[in-house]
């Protein structure tokens, strides 16, 4: 799912999953938490709408949309080191079945339709007219508020009768109407959006653009590319998104530009979007999780399990030296 929905939205909606099927059950919420977690954020990498960070990498033309797949491997290994791991310590218990019936709402297959219409039209525009990706997005943004204000208007809503009643004030007796189904809304889903976290994001390009307009991001360039080497400090920035938060990082690597072959960028990709996976403040996903499962998910739970998580950063990134070597020539 996080390839095409990002890690965020893919985190949420397994760790909902993850905390109904394991209601009751702590030491399972956790560690599926951790492995969500992981996951979503490897699943992330190797594609441009997987990650802000991949994201911001495809918009600057660093790495090109097809270019992205050499990192599916591993990525995949990224996940399968640290999985193996916690799937040992997890009894073979079943957890209960749940037979509620689940029915999609009018339009709900539409708008998936649409969703990946979106996707699809802004790769090809991006890649054939060279048109910038966010353009792309409003369009498909703005043909999914106009469908969902069609289908509102549209939508036959089905009654459902009540036993009559006796009006006190006319003395007869009225029946009592009420919607058994609720109206569908995109506009709601659109009020929930998190517009604190897009200033955030705004916050920290204003910074990082003021530390490189001050000449701290050319020093910094100099001391990790050049004193250290391209390999050591993207590794190093991987290390450094656990702490910091892979979106101001990677920002700032592309601030400085530094001058690297297409192994190098695929390596920094790989590295700050499963770097964040080693602590749970280290992304997006993990402190989302932390809210969602409150108690039971905690950043000394995740730590627990850095060491299997840092094995699979390193297998990663062996993965990726072996699988495409031939991407690190000048």
């Amino acid at each position: 799912i996080s390839p095409v929905a990002d890690n965020l939205t893919t985190a949420l909606v397994m760790g909902a999953v993850v905390t109904a099927i394991g209601a009751g059950n702590g030491r399972f919420i956790a560690l599926g938490c951790i492995n969500v977690v992981v996951a979503a954020n490897a699943g992330g990498t190797f594609s441009p709408f997987g990650d802000i960070t991949t994201l911001m990498v495809w918009q600057k033309g660093m790495i090109q949309f097809g270019e992205f797949m050499a990192l599916f491997v591993p990525s995949l290994v990224n996940w399968l080191v640290p999985a193996m791991a916690m799937a040992m310590t997890i009894g073979r218990d079943k957890p209960t079945a749940t037979l509620e019936p689940v029915e999609v709402k009018h339009g709900g297959y539409i708008i998936v339709l649409l969703f990946l219409i979106t996707i699809a039209g802004t790769v090809v525009m991006h890649h054939f007219l060279e048109m910038p990706p966010f353009l792309g997005m409003m369009t498909g943004l703005g043909i999914l508020k106009s469908y969902g204000h069609w289908i509102r208007r549209k939508e036959l809503v089905e009654w459902t009768d009540l036993p009559l009643f006796d009006d006190e004030h006319t003395g007869q007796r009225q029946a009592l109407w009420k919607p058994a189904v609720k109206p569908f809304n995109i506009f709601i889903s659109m009020k929930r959006v998190e517009w604190d976290t897009l200033m955030f994001f705004y916050g920290i390009m204003l910074c990082v653009g003021g530390l490189g307009a001050l000449g701290y991001l050319a020093v910094l360039s100099s001391l990790l590319y050049q004193d250290l080497g391209a390999t050591a400090a993207n590794i190093l920035v991987g290390i450094l998104s656990a702490v910091i938060d892979n979106i101001p990082i990677m920002f700032a690597v592309l601030s400085m530009n530094p001058d690297m072959n297409l192994g190098q960028w695929l390596l920094v990709t790989l590295t700050a979007g499963v770097g964040g996976s080693l602590l749970s403040i280290g992304s997006a996903a993990g402190v989302a999780l932390m809210g969602q499962a409150r108690g039971v998910y905690t950043f000394f739970a995740h730590l627990k399990w850095t060491w299997a998580i840092a094995l699979g950063y390193a297998a990663s990134i062996g993965v990726h030296w072996i699988m495409n070597g031939h991407l690190f020539t000048p």
